[in-house]
């Protein structure tokens, strides 16, 4: 049996589109995105036997809500938090369009950091490490990790192999799963940034 692994990504909150929230404390779900999440539980298959979250409240309420469920405990794992925006953390889009830096990031993923912050690099580094490490230690089982779009994104840069650098080139919806199995061949996605209608 393969191990699969579903990568949710939390439910929509007030500030999403509006405001760089990285780790900024206080950011929790609406009533759309708990609507969208129950209405994700419903579609997670093969339904996981253990639930992993990261440890921003709006990826914890995401993850009770598939908990509740199935029936589940939440583990929280700090290796899929969302990346560190360091000093641009709780800024909003409008303001940082003007920053110099921001624009750099964002054209050379691959080779910047956020001021004070995480580099992309890192973010893959830690979230493949993590994954690669469930793999072997929950051979056929199926795990749910609740993160953010740009842990998730990195992860299926890194699997479909495609550069830092066009990370745009990859959607992660708010409550999407995107699906990997680990089988004789090794880690492949079996679907992206998969929606659901709540």
């Amino acid at each position: 049996m393969p191990t699969t692994i579903h990568l949710v990504r939390h439910g929509h909150h007030a500030l999403l589109g509006r405001v760089l929230c990285g780790r900024m404390a206080g950011v929790e779900l609406d009533e759309q995105g708990r609507s969208a999440m129950a209405a994700c539980a419903e579609h997670l298959e093969p339904a996981p036997s253990i639930i992993q979250s990261s440890p921003q409240p709006r990826a914890m309420q995401s993850a009770d809500i598939l908990a509740e469920r199935f029936h589940l405990a939440v583990d929280v794992a700090a290796d899929v938090d969302e990346i560190d925006v360091g000093d641009w953390t709780g800024r909003s889009f409008h303001e940082l369009a003007d920053d110099p830096a921001w624009r750099h990031w964002n054209a050379h993923r691959g080779a910047s950091t956020p001021p004070r912050g995480e580099s992309m690099q890192a973010l893959q580094s830690r979230m493949i490490g993590h994954i690669e490490a469930l793999c072997l230690e929950r051979p056929g089982e199926t795990v749910a990790i609740v993160s953010h779009a740009e842990p998730i994104r990195a992860v299926v840069l890194h699997y479909a192999r495609i550069l830092l650098d066009d990370f745009l080139s990859i959607d992660i919806d708010p409550a999407s799963i995107t699906t990997l199995v680990d089988g004789d061949g090794g880690v492949k996605l079996r679907n992206v940034n998969q929606r659901v209608a709540a």
